[in-house]
This record gives structure tokens, C-alpha cells and sequence, in this order.
């Protein structure tokens, strides 16, 4: 179940997002005006934003200048809705950083295919420029040599392990859903396997023993982890 944000300042708009994106499956956070969404980027990062060029105290193309700038937010893709229809104004809005728009009014059966397609290349894209070695906390992940270290001491991790941890470590405060984690490091579908996960996840924070609770619990989502 990914995490959609909405960033709508029309009630009647956002309400026909958020309606669509739930019954087609995903989680969703709706925002009214940047300021609220800023402080929910705070708290954890989406796996796509759905964002309106006209908000009340912030224009949507300012809004993705800030995100691409950021290390954490940079590669989040982005969806512009805008009441605008000029080739203009589109070309502008994808050359700022946005990865695709949709024009007002829209179907919903066109959000939709648009938001899956947008979601289906950006989790193909996830591990395009890792870095050899990372550092989150106290702990740091090694790829070159297969291995993790908290506090400097050596931390053994299964191969399923050290695979979760490496899915959470490059994607620091991104909600991670179940159904993305169980594709990525089991390679099957979510459905049956809640069990399997969650003991992975247990054994993981053990492992890394303080630095453990930067694995956060996302309610009825998945996980993610962020430095305590």
C-alpha cells in the first residue's frame, strides 16, 4: 500500500483525490496548504505527491523547487495538478521538476492510471545511484563489503535482513508499504505474509540493538526509519 500525499487548498477537489486513491488502494494524507504538508514531510516521506500549482500561502512550482533541493525529497515523484491548460505553463512545470501533470477537470479512472504508472517507475528507480557506503545514526551500511557496523562494532545480519535494513537506510523517513517490502526482498505478494515480516522486522531492531528503534511502525502502512 503506497503512501500518496495530497496537497489540495479545494475541499471538493481533494476530497475526490483522496476518495479515488483510497478505494484504488493506497494510503493517503491530504493537506489544504504547503505549510501543513511541510510539517508532515517532517514527520515521514510519501512515495508520490499529487500537488495543486495554486495554494493559498505557497505556489505549487515554488514548492517543488524546495523538494527537488533536498537530499531526502529530491527523488520523490511528483504529479502537478494545475487549472492551467498552455503548453507554457506544463513545460514550465515538468522543467522545474515535476515528473508528470494532469490538467483540471480530470477523470478519475485518468488519476489513477496516472498515479500507478508514476509509482510503477519510480519503485524500478529506487536503488538507480546508491551510494557504496551510509551513514544513519549509529548505524552504517557498507555495500562494498556486504556489511553493517553500530557504533563501530560489526552487527551480523541474515541475507533478508540486511536487505530490509538496506531497502529503510536508502529511503530515510519514506514510508516503506508492506506490499512494496515483500516484493523487493522476498519477491511475492504482500497478501499471507504479515507474519514472515513482522519477525524480520523484530529480529532486525534486536540486532541493531539501541539504534533498533529508528525502525518506526507506520499504522496499517508498513515501516520506515528515521534517526532518532
Amino acid at each position: 500500500m503506497a503512501m500518496v500525499y495530497v496537497v489540495e487548498d479545494d475541499c471538493n477537489i481533494r476530497e475526490i483525490e483522496t476518495f479515488s486513491l483510497k478505494n484504488s488502494g493506497y494510503a493517503v494524507e491530504n493537506f489544504a496548504c504547503a505549510k501543513d504538508f511541510y510539517r508532515q514531510l517532517e514527520i515521514a516521506l510519501p512515495n508520490l505527491i499529487l500537488l495543486d500549482v495554486m495554494l493559498p500561502d505557497e505556489d505549487g512550482l515554488s514548492i517543488i523547487k524546495k523538494l527537488r533541493e533536498r537530499l531526502e525529497t529530491k527523488k520523490i515523484p511528483i504529479i502537478l495538478v494545475t487549472a492551467k491548460t498552455s503548453e507554457l505553463d506544463k513545460v514550465k512545470g515538468l522543467d522545474i521538476g515535476a515528473d508528470d501533470y494532469i490538467t483540471k477537470p480530470f477523470g478519475v479512472m485518468e488519476l489513477i492510471s496516472r498515479v500507478k504508472a508514476m509509482l510503477r517507475r519510480s519503485m524500478d528507480d529506487m536503488y538507480g545511484e546508491e551510494a557504496i557506503q551510509i551513514k544513519l545514526g549509529d548505524i552504517v551500511m557498507d555495500r562494498g563489503r556486504h556489511a553493517v557496523f553500530v557504533k563501530g562494532e560489526a552487527c551480523e545480519l541474515t541475507y533478508k535482513e540486511y536487505e530490509l535494513l538496506k531497502l529503510f537506510i536508502y529511503n530515510p523517513k519514506r514510508v516503506m508499504p508492506r506490499d512494496l517490502i515483500m516484493e523487493r526482498v522476498w519477491g511475492i505478494d504482500f497478501e499471507g505474509e504479515s507474519r514472515t515480516l513482522d519477525m524480520h522486522i523484530k529480529t532486525l531492531r534486536q540486532k541493531l540493538r539501541d539504534a533498533g528503534g529508528c525502525i518506526k511502525t507506520v499504522r496499517n502502512v508498513g515501516y520506515m526509519i528515521e534517526e532518532e
